[in-house]
């Protein structure tokens, strides 16, 4: 598709839809979604340069926008190269600018960023933009998480308190089938728990191989039956989280990218 007909296309997508939200402007409510990390942030960003994500950069208050992509992120993880618009005067404004915001879409998972400025730059032998990478990227997945199967070979655990009938407390130990930052799929364990939809366990603790422990609180969502490959029955249960502090949808997010990454170099035999 050339530039022109993305222009347009995103000139009309824009006409068609609701008025932009931009929300790394509303920190408050989206603080939980920003990574910080600039590793995590350069790795998403070669994601997207290997996919060759569209990126369309807001400058003007919202005003005036252009199409883009990522050529290249620098090797220190300091800068990044960037396509210019079709548009010439765009381009000049968007230079011009002291303030870009660029929003796309990466594993159908939105992100957002904010840069300061753009520069003159080239980039095989063409014309280019240079950027700083950002200090904080939003990976918004409020509507539809990522899901990502837990491996077989480092098993997640989930511990969960539990008061008995008699009133004392124990703890029962069940495997993460799956997990988001909304939540996560559990093997029901056969006998010490049972699981209801809409039950709460408070202070669960979900142990994340090499990145850490994550404290939550769980909400039953749906449970259902299902037969393993040996034949038995078992049930698994949708739980999402209640309230999860930021710091440990971070921890959950990181343990995510790392386990894609591995499963990545190990399909293209880098492992």
């Amino acid at each position: 598709m050339s530039d022109t007909k993305q222009n347009d296309q995103a000139g009309k997508e824009d006409r068609d839809s609701p008025p932009l939200r931009f929300e790394l402007m509303q920190a408050d409510d989206y603080s939980k979604y920003l990574l910080r990390s600039k590793k995590e942030i350069v790795f998403i960003l070669r994601a997207m340069r290997d996919k060759g994500a569209l990126i369309t950069v807001y400058f003007n208050q919202g005003n005036d926008f252009l199409l883009t992509t990522l050529l290249s992120v620098s090797g220190d993880g300091g800068s990044m190269l960037l396509d210019p618009g079709s548009n010439a005067e765009m381009n000049r404004k968007a230079l011009a600018s002291d303030k870009l915001i660029f929003i796309a879409t990466h594993d159908k998972v939105k992100i957002q960023f904010n840069v300061k400025h753009l520069a003159k730059a080239e980039y095989e032998g063409r014309e280019a933009f240079r950027a700083a990478i950002p200090e904080e990227l939003l990976r918004l997945q409020r509507r539809e998480f990522y899901r990502l199967t837990a491996p077989i070979a480092h098993p997640i655990r989930c511990v969960i308190p539990v008061k008995m009938a008699d009133g004392s407390k124990t703890t029962v130990e069940t495997t993460v089938i799956d997990i988001s930052g909304g939540g996560l799929g559990v093997m029901a364990p056969p006998e010490g728990l049972e699981f209801e939809t809409d039950h709460l366990f408070e202070n669960c603790r979900i142990e994340l191989p090499d990145v850490g422990t994550v404290l939550a609180t769980l909400r039953v969502r749906n449970v259902f039956e299902f037969t393993l490959r040996s034949g038995a029955k078992t049930k698994r249960a949708g739980c999402q989280f209640v309230d999860l502090p930021g710091q440990m949808l971070t921890l959950i997010q990181r343990y995510i990218i790392r386990v894609e990454r591995e499963r990545k170099a190990r399909e293209t035999g880098m492992l």
